[in-house]
């Protein structure tokens, strides 16, 4: 497996990052605002800020065709950022909450994009050209708490969402005029705005942290605060699912997860690695970590004089500072995305976390 690319930004939490289609781009949230990062050679330099925003940034995205730039943020605000000839051009987003915005994400056909909330809705946005805004529409019921993650189905229109009541849930947003009608799924045949596709409670009722679909939409995985990831195979509309195989495991909990065909989940959060999951309908396990650990950086580090080592006994009690983790990240993964994918599976996948790198993973 070929070592990680790692870039260490700056020593500051990261949110959440982005990376453009051509993956030369990168949007990386910081504070009140989002660093834009241009590959140059073997690193990133940082090319642009986007300041907008008067509270933390919480979440990020870059549509993929468009090259548009979504972002969310505390301040209970969403911008659509378009590039121009004077740089980076916002847009507000007329969510109509009351309380943070907690996540954002592009849905597939970048027709649309979901903002989760503090309020305890889930906002759906779409431009609405004969007023010349980005409009949005309220997903409400059933939730109960703050929304903590989203993802698209592949056609656009069902959208996963999780939160801090231990559920995740699958809603319909199907906006008439900005959405084709989607062709019938094992999520349900006909599909208004706000159907409840499905709603999954987690055993310990932990809040759900991270949820995702598998590249056929086909089923639904979702990662919660007591170290459990959930795979719910769905089969058919008004139907119990086919199978519903939860997986407890004897690590931190996980914060983020993507696919890698049908069969495997990559998942990261507070152990600070990555870790490969695999299974089907029968059961799901866990191989193993994404990383082997040979230490980073301790190969360069010289050998300490037999005098700095009584030094540091007498003044520490011990001869070494064992301050640097074994693991890539030195703190929390908080998210992690799909970096180059062929045909559903992942060949490359990119994490950030608190403490402020991002690192680019071969699978």
């Amino acid at each position: 497996m070929a070592s990680p690319e790692v870039h260490h930004l700056f020593h500051h939490p990261i949110a959440d990052h982005s990376f453009s289609a051509d993956r030369k781009a990168l949007a990386v949230a910081r504070d009140n605002n989002v660093e834009l990062y241009t590959r140059s050679g073997s690193k990133f330099t940082l090319q642009d800020e986007l300041k907008g925003h008067d509270k933390t940034v919480t979440s990020v995205d870059i549509a993929p065709t468009t090259g548009r730039i979504v972002t969310c943020s505390q301040d209970r605000n969403a911008y659509v950022w378009e590039p121009s000839p004077t740089g980076w051009k916002p847009t507000l987003v007329l969510l109509r909450i009351n309380r943070a915005a907690t996540f954002v994400r592009w849905s597939p056909s970048e027709a649309k994009f979901a903002v989760g909330s503090g309020a305890r809705v889930i906002a759906v946005c779409y431009f609405e050209s004969e007023n010349d805004w980005w409009v949005s529409k309220h997903l409400k019921k059933p939730i109960r708490s703050t929304i903590t993650a989203l993802a698209w189905h592949p056609n656009s229109v069902l959208l996963a969402a999780g939160s801090t009541d231990a559920h995740a849930r699958v809603f319909s947003s199907f906006i008439k005029g900005v959405d084709e009608r989607p062709e019938g799924s094992v999520w349900g045949e006909r599909l208004p705005f706000g159907t409840v596709c499905g709603e999954y409670l987690n055993n310990e009722a932990g809040w759900v942290h991270g949820v995702a679909f598998s590249p056929s939409g086909n089923a639904l995985a979702f990662t919660a605060h007591d170290s459990s990831v959930t795979v719910v195979y769905p089969s058919g509309p008004d139907e119990p699912p086919r199978a519903v195989v939860s997986l407890s495991l004897q690590v931190l909990p996980f914060l983020s997860l993507i696919w890698n065909g049908e069969s495997e989940i990559i998942a990261a959060g507070y152990d600070c690695e990555a870790y490969r999951l695999q299974g089907n309908e029968q059961g799901w396990q866990i191989v193993g970590s994404m990383e082997s650990k040979g230490r980073p950086g301790l190969g360069e580090m010289r050998e300490e004089s037999a005098l700095n080592m009584f030094r540091q006994m007498d003044l520490k009690g011990k001869s070494k500072d064992d301050t640097q983790l074994k693991t890539v990240h030195q703190n929390t993964i908080a998210t992690i995305r799909a970096y180059d994918v062929a045909g559903g599976n992942v060949k490359k996948f990119s994490s950030s976390g608190v403490d402020g790198r991002v690192v680019i993973w071969s699978t």
